[in-house]
């Protein structure tokens, strides 16, 4: 893995040092490296591996930035940004393992590694940015971009480095350069420190139940679930609901308990804003100040003006007008919802209730099931989680002739994890897929897609990539069984798995434009056009078996689903769009003195006229997307944007009759998953789609046009 030979002498001493000791770290020893495909040596890392490997990786880059910037040659293309992109490679490497394993199998020591080093990581990427020499030698190609001949996709790395220097600080002097260096180190502190509490909330809070009666009306393989957990914590006679998204969906869902519904969904819907250390709303206030501070630095007037400037949206108030196309029909198909909703309370005999919170998903289900017979606990049955990976695989195999062969012995970090090499058409190999699915307390919450090694045809350091995709999806019912999927964590099964597969196609030159470093805004869409394959009839015909029996879904059950796809989409609208539209109005805030998330959010929802019932589906508190980095900041509207672009094509399969119709899978391999950020993404979306998109398909999708 690391060649003694390439350091700087300080760091090769060092390293030397370390590897002459009987306990090696496997971070940086060769020899451990000797795994398939070069995958990360998991079961040899521990949490105190990492400290010293990312001070030696850190050392060793400075020293290859240093060697940049004082070229005594003039600067070209080649001595330059290829030096700048072949630079780093053993801190990405050290630091992709780093924060994948503190999201997805964290713990007290390795969260404490993390506190120490996110500010020393802030601190080593503004050194980067604010090389000076460095940065005089990129603006200088920059200004020469027009007369240097270079390729377009030398083009656009030139641009993409030049845009990213501006950004973070590099035409900034004096004490305004080195406050923005400060105020970067403190958000890292900050939103370490955000997404840890939430963490240590959410592990620390259960729902334990002791009573048979409070069970009315919960699955069995909820229960099964609760009562193991029960008897691990030595309560054999008790269940124990742990605070995740699946257990709390499921359990108000279907608890016939109004009464625990309401208990149980208020300790999920205020996970991070409970008194005491891990309470996360003093940190919010002091967040958002923060980065309007280095906004202004910039030259901007609010965090909003600079997060979205570089996106395809432009302005906040582009962002904000898609937004408010969906908003205003969804609000009315939400209150004609929660009537029908408040009908139906008196049809069962509960009274004219006031329908709140915790009363939506049950009495959203009791009216699929009248409206559509459709159950959402039969279509589980019909779903087990490695069938629907089964027809992940067979998605990418008919659109992009991909396959996938397990690696049984692969390393990995937790007994859960799976790992399968891909292979391209002729059976060359494309990359590792690693799936990490089922929810547990050393990992946040939420799914998501991300690399351990990314895609790069940049010689010496050319490599195929491995990518992860991480779920919480709910423990299997009982032993031996295999977890079970719901309509939306199939939908979210393939939306991460659209994410990978644009991380394993790329076939770019460059890391800086490979995979899914492409506009936010964009980043969505090959992602979510992926998900319209989820509910595919021909696939689900296929795959879709009961868990038990093997019998294939039927046909029946199937056309309910699509029938009741539109079902309940007033209200799946507006929770997201609210979410989008709070975090524009933070982030375009000119002051945050005395602010107070609970107050702000309160204001808003009188502002938007939240219809009753309905929240955030996000509440600050817990707002990871926002708070835990900075990389939705003022940009959580990119899924409806990108929305637009997957409903819109998509239709080129309609189109053509044929969800596998072999002209556009293969524009949408060529233009879109492989293309990476080579180009405009409205180039590429027009390459693609022979047009640009057009939002009446997101509409008619949900069921909110006419």
């Amino acid at each position: 893995m690391i060649h003694a030979e390439r350091l700087e002498p300080g760091t090769r001493n060092r390293y030397q040092a370390l590897m002459s000791s009987s306990n090696a770290n496997p971070l940086l020893a060769p020899s451990t490296w000797n795994t398939p495909f070069q995958i990360p040596p998991f079961e040899s890392i521990r949490s105190e591996h990492f400290s010293e490997a990312l001070t030696l990786s850190m050392g060793k880059h400075l020293g290859e930035l240093q060697s940049i910037g004082q070229n005594p040659d003039l600067p070209t293309f080649e001595n330059t940004l290829i030096a700048l992109e072949n630079a780093g490679t053993w801190l990405e490497t050290i630091v992709n393992i780093f924060s994948n394993l503190t999201s997805a199998n964290t713990g007290p020591a390795l969260q404490a590694v993390e506190a120490e080093f996110m500010p020393k990581l802030a601190a080593h990427a503004s050194s980067l940015y604010l090389n000076a020499p460095l940065f005089q030698r990129i603006n200088q190609l920059y200004q020469q971009r027009h007369t240097l001949k270079l390729a377009t996709d030398e083009l656009r790395l030139l641009e993409r480095w030049h845009m990213d220097f501006v950004r973070e600080g590099a035409k900034l002097q004096g004490n305004a350069r080195k406050r923005f260096e400060e105020i970067s180190i403190e958000l890292a502190n900050l939103c370490t420190q955000f997404s840890q509490n939430l963490q240590k909330d959410m592990a620390a809070t259960t729902l334990t139940l002791t009573e048979r009666e409070d069970l009315a009306g919960l699955p069995h393989g909820l229960l099964d679930a609760a009562q193991r957990k029960a008897t691990s914590l030595g309560q054999s006679s008790a269940w124990v609901f742990q605070l995740n998204e699946p257990t709390v969906m499921e359990f108000v869902t279907y608890s016939e308990r109004r009464e625990l519904r309401e208990k149980f969904w208020k300790l999920w819907r205020h996970r991070g804003e409970n008194a005491g250390p891990h309470d996360n709303r003093p940190l919010i206030g002091q967040i958002l100040a923060l980065r309007l501070e280095q906004a202004k630095l910039l030259g901007f007037e609010t965090y909003s003006d600079y997060a979205i400037a570089t996106n395809m949206a432009k302005t906040p108030s582009a962002a904000r007008d898609l937004l408010m196309k969906a908003w205003k029909p969804a609000r009315l198909r939400a209150l004609e919802e929660r009537a029908e909703m408040t009908q139906l309370a008196v049809e069962l005999g509960h009274g004219k209730l006031q329908i709140e919170e915790w009363d939506w998903n049950y009495y959203a289900e009791k009216i699929r099931q009248k409206k559509y017979q459709l159950d959402e606990n039969e279509v589980r049955a019909f779903l087990p989680l490695p069938s629907m990976i089964q027809a992940l695989f067979e998605t990418a195999g008919r659109l992009f002739q991909l396959s996938f062969r397990e690696i049984p012995n692969a390393p990995h970090y937790h007994p859960d994890v799976k790992t399968w090499e891909v292979l391209d058409s002729t059976g060359a190999h494309l990359g590792i897929f690693i799936g990490d699915y089922v929810a547990r307390p050393s990992k946040r919450s939420g799914a998501w897609m991300s690399n351990y090694r990314e895609q790069r045809g940049l010689a010496p350091h050319s490599a195929r990539p491995i990518i992860v995709n991480c779920c919480n999806n709910s423990e299997p019912a009982a032993p031996g069984d295999p977890t079970l999927l719901g309509i939306d964590e199939l939908r979210t099964l393939f939306h991460e798995f659209g994410h990978g597969l644009h991380g394993l196609l790329s076939q770019t030159r460059f890391p800086r434009l490979s995979g899914t470093n492409v506009l936010r805004d964009f980043v969505e869409f090959p992602s979510q056009i992926l998900e319209h394959w989820a509910l595919e009839p021909e696939l689900l015909r296929q795959h879709a078996r009961h868990y038990k029996t093997g019998e294939a879904i039927p046909d029946s059950l199937i056309k309910k689903i699509h029938e009741a796809s539109k079902f309940n989409q007033g209200f799946a609208t507006v929770e997201y769009t609210a979410s989008a539209l709070i975090d524009l109005d933070l982030h375009e805030q000119k002051s945050f003195d005395g602010f107070d998330p609970t107050e702000f959010e309160k204001a808003f929802n009188t502002r938007v006229e939240m219809p009753p019932a309905i929240k955030l589906r996000h509440r600050l508190p817990h707002f990871l997307h926002l708070f835990a980095s900075s990389g939705y900041a003022s940009q959580y509207y990119v899924y409806l944007w990108a929305g637009v672009l997957d409903a819109d094509g998509f239709d080129a399969f309609r189109e053509a009759g044929n969800p596998f119709a072999i002209e556009p899978a293969r524009k949408l391999k060529t233009h879109i998953y492989e293309a990476g950020n080579t180009r405009d993404p409205m180039e590429s979306y027009i390459a693609f789609r022979g047009r640009a998109p057009v939002v009446e398909p997101l509409l008619k999708q949900r069921g909110l046009s006419g």
